[in-house]
């Protein structure tokens, strides 16, 4: 993780993986703030800008009293947008770098799939 980045976009990052690996599945309760504020040993109001974001998005639902919830389709429509902004911009670093270093592409897919 870029510790470069604000504090409320690495949780967010962590919040994204919880999704993308299916830790919480569509219509899954999300942690409450508190508590995942407690888990990421983070204030509060710093994962609350996270899931703001997430709202932002539509990937999480809000039902008032009782929690946050993952969207319908709030995987598959954060994988895309984690995709493209893969392939768009860290992918061209990623093969410039694979250049420089002459390394093959085979060689680093049998090394993936070793």
């Amino acid at each position: 993780m870029n510790e470069e980045r604000p504090v409320y976009l690495r949780l967010r990052d962590r919040i994204a993986a919880m999704i993308l690996d299916g830790k919480v599945a569509d219509g899954d309760p999300l942690p409450s703030v508190r508590s995942l504020a407690a888990d990421f040993g983070a204030n509060p109001l710093t994962v609350a800008k996270a899931y703001q974001t997430f709202q932002e998005e539509g990937l999480v639902v809000v039902r008032r009293g009782v929690g946050m919830f993952v969207a319908a389709g709030a995987a598959d429509r954060l994988r895309n947008a984690e995709r493209k902004d893969f392939l768009d911009h860290r992918w061209p670093a990623i093969v410039s770098h694979m250049r420089r270093l002459r390394l093959d592409p085979e060689e680093l897919i049998d090394r993936a799939l070793a």
